[in-house]
């Protein structure tokens, strides 16, 4: 097991599951306030995360369906092809991901080959090359036992459900639940492979996927003013 810090402490361990979440910059408000009581428990990080589900100002790059796609790819091929981690559950939200995975490699190393590709790649695309994308540090939650870990594939999954953006968690494209009828991930992995060389659910909204006792990182999730990935 491995304890480093940046602006914030992170827990992580090769080859145990580990809940990540990272958001788009500006997708939520400057200085949002919570408790301070709170700020490190899992009901701190459900409060945040609803707040990003409802949301109506901010970045909402994701809901763009290329966007989401290419980032859906970029999971896939950093699983299936770079070997980076075991991909197990993730969703692709309008202003946030979710991925629930086994890393094969060190923590910073994921995060930073995931978030950096798919930062230039939706810069190009949207031509905002230079400018931020992704809020620079991640939330990480590492799994605990095989309940917490079925309770944050069942969370990640049912997120679409509870933010109305679907009815069901297998209509939903842009996760694990849904994603699986487009085809295998090995032929999404490949066909991102190809671009890159070229150029289970929670009834209360507010319940936390995992214990409510402290989080080594809620991240810059709660910090508007934190750093920013930028894409070079």
């Amino acid at each position: 097991m491995t304890f480093s810090q940046r602006r914030l402490p992170h827990l992580y361990a090769i080859g145990q599951p580990v809940f990540l979440t990272w958001r788009l910059h500006d997708s939520l408000p400057a200085h949002r306030a919570f408790p301070a009581a709170a700020l490190n428990s899992g009901r701190a990080f459900a409060a945040m995360d609803r707040l990003l589900d409802d949301a109506r100002t901010g970045a909402f790059y994701l809901r763009q369906p290329a966007l989401a796609d290419m980032i859906v790819q970029a999971i896939q091929y950093n699983a299936n092809v770079l070997g980076h981690y075991l991909c197990h559950a993730f969703v692709v939200m309008p202003n946030h991901v979710h991925l629930l995975a086994t890393p094969a490699v060190a923590l910073p190393k994921l995060t930073k080959s995931l978030k950096g590709i798919t930062a230039k790649r939706a810069n190009a695309m949207l031509a905002l090359i230079g400018s931020p994308f992704w809020q620079e540090e991640s939330y990480d939650h590492l799994v605990r036992h095989n309940g917490e870990f079925e309770k944050i594939a069942s969370y990640i999954h049912e997120n679409p459900v509870r933010a109305g953006l679907v009815r069901e968690a297998s209509d939903f494209r842009w996760s694990s639940a849904g994603w699986a009828t487009r085809g295998s991930p090995a032929d999404e992995a490949s066909a991102l492979h190809s671009q890159i060389l070229d150029a289970p659910s929670s009834k209360n909204p507010l319940e936390p996927p995992f214990s409510t006792g402290p989080s080594l990182a809620l991240s810059s999730m709660q910090s508007h003013a934190g750093s920013t990935l930028q894409s070079t």
